[in-house]
Parts: structure tokens; sequence; C-alpha cells
């Protein structure tokens, strides 16, 4: 089995809504993206001859998903009133709402399945929320 990892970066600020700590106020993260894919075949093509795939477009997919994130307010659907929401838009301000609460592991599986809708066979996503911690996400129950 073959295995690539790729990284990504954005910067974002999010909030989790009826936390009882300082997370639960707005903050900024630098979160860090891997991706690690894998499969048991190297390409015989020309262009991708021995490879995996091409790692110029496994980080140019993943990057671009990233930047759908970049310097914006992420929310959870619903946690943030309309009159916020318009008053925020109004100003200019970038804003990313999610269905999910914003943590690291549903960042995780949020990566994992976009980059899986890319067509990659994903392994593993694991998100950074600070150097030292981190959330993955591999697709696989649990028992």
């Amino acid at each position: 089995m073959y295995y690539l990892r790729a990284e990504a970066s954005f910067d974002a600020a999010h909030f989790l809504a009826h936390y009882q700590g300082k997370c639960s106020n707005i903050h900024g993260h630098h979160w860090i993206v891997q991706i690690r894919i894998s499969g048991s075949a190297l390409q015989t093509t020309t262009q991708e001859r021995g490879m995996l795939v091409d790692f110029s477009q496994l980080k140019s997919d993943l990057k671009r998903i990233a930047d759908e994130l970049d310097h914006t307010l992420i929310y959870e659907t619903g946690t943030l009133r309309e009159a916020t929401r318009s008053t925020l838009a109004e100003d200019g301000f970038a804003m990313t709402e999610v269905p999910f609460r914003p943590t690291a592991e549903h960042f995780a599986e949020y990566f994992y399945q976009r980059m899986t809708a890319c067509g990659y066979t994903v392994a593993e996503a694991t998100v950074y929320e600070t150097p030292n911690n981190c959330a993955s996400y591999t697709g696989e129950e649990q028992a």
C-alpha cells in the first residue's frame, strides 16, 4: 500500500456555542490540515508514471478547500442571530456557516469527506487547532 500526505493551512475565527469556557467567545486559530491518501497501484501513464497521484494536484485540491475557510468567521448554523449575521455581512466581514459545531474533530471529518468527494481514497484527515492539539478522522466505525 502506498500513502501520500499533503498539508494546507488557513487562518479563521470560530466559537463554540453553549460551551462553558473561554472557547465560547470568538477567537482565532492557525488551522493546519493534513490529508493522508492511500492506494495499492501506481499510475502508468507517461506524465504520472510511478506516482500514486500527482502531488501538485493533491496539494491544489486541499488548498482550494482550505482557502474557502481562510480569514472567515466560521459559525454553526443557528448560533448567530439574523441581525448579527446581517450586520457583519453589511460591514464586509467574511463568514462561513457550517452545519456542525466548528471543532477540530468535525473539521477532520469535513476535510475527509471533501477530499473523498474529489476522488481521493482518504486514509486519514488530521486537523491541528493549535501546534500541540489535533483531531483525526479515518471514516472507520469503532465497535
